[in-house]
């Protein structure tokens, strides 16, 4: 069983996470603390749950191999390695291609979840979170790549995994992201192809879902890419923002790029 009062954050220096209320929560983050990721689990990422992803690829939906749009959830692995939390670092590997920021909303799960009835999702779900579920751009469609969608930090996770019940409308939250502080993209968890408790019932129709696992709603169209010395701040409705900056591998190191 996971479950929390209010809203999780981990901050950097302390050996657990703390679980606050949202007046304590913005005043921790208020002072420009970083934070590890708020969750421990298994973070799955599911591609193709946007309509106008779907849309976009148009007449490439029904040519071979494949010949038809999914039938059930395109799910990947973002693992261990990925993960990061508030103001991480990420290296950006060729900053010709850069960095697709994906703003998603992650689905936290509360218990053991297994053949959930959509009727019943929602009472297996313990929180959610905001995933900036990064890649490399790639045209793949189908098949996920690890190489561009694995790489160290590609999966930053919070600040704040707030509980389910301050989160009355998953499947209605506005996502926004901005590129050194000016807003270049807007969505809407409203364009999901699956909402939140089919998403939910379909995958645990062929998965179990353990407590703390993560899944994500899906990055929707036209997240932006971001380059070298970028900063990227993520928000999904009024929750606390998530801030990542982009560097180069160089910097990581400690030399001067």
């Amino acid at each position: 069983m996971f479950a929390l009062a209010d809203h999780l954050l981990h901050p950097e220096g302390t050996a657990l996470p703390r679980d606050v209320d949202a007046d304590a929560a913005a005043a921790l983050l208020a002072r420009g603390i970083a934070c590890r990721a708020p969750v421990n689990g298994a973070v799955y990422g599911t591609l193709l749950n946007d309509r106008a992803a779907l849309n976009a690829l148009g007449d490439a939906l029904h040519a071979p191999p494949y010949k038809a749009p999914p039938q059930a959830p395109v799910l990947y692995l973002k693992p261990r390695n990925t993960l990061a939390g508030h103001r991480a670092r990420v290296v950006v590997p060729d900053d010709a291609l850069g960095v697709e920021v994906g703003a998603s909303l992650g689905i936290v799960i509360g218990r053991t979840a297994t053949r959930l009835s959509v009727e019943r999702a929602f009472d297996y779900i313990a929180g959610y979170t905001l995933v900036a579920d990064l890649s490399v751009p790639h045209a793949s469609v189908y098949r996920p790549s690890v190489r561009f969608r694995a790489r160290d930090g590609f999966c930053v996770i919070g600040p704040a995994l707030v509980a389910a019940r301050h989160v009355p409308a998953p499947d209605d939250l506005a996502i926004k992201v901005s590129l050194n502080g000016r807003e270049i993209f807007a969505a809407s968890t409203a364009s999901s192809v699956r909402k939140v408790a089919q998403l939910l019932a379909d995958v645990t129709d062929f998965m179990t879902l353990a407590a703390g696992d993560v899944i994500t709603l899906g990055v929707p169209y036209g997240s932006p890419v971001a380059h070298i010395g970028d900063t990227a701040r993520l928000s999904i409705g009024t929750w606390p923002p998530l801030d990542v900056s982009f560097i180069d591998a160089r910097e990581q190191a400690g030399e001067q790029p």
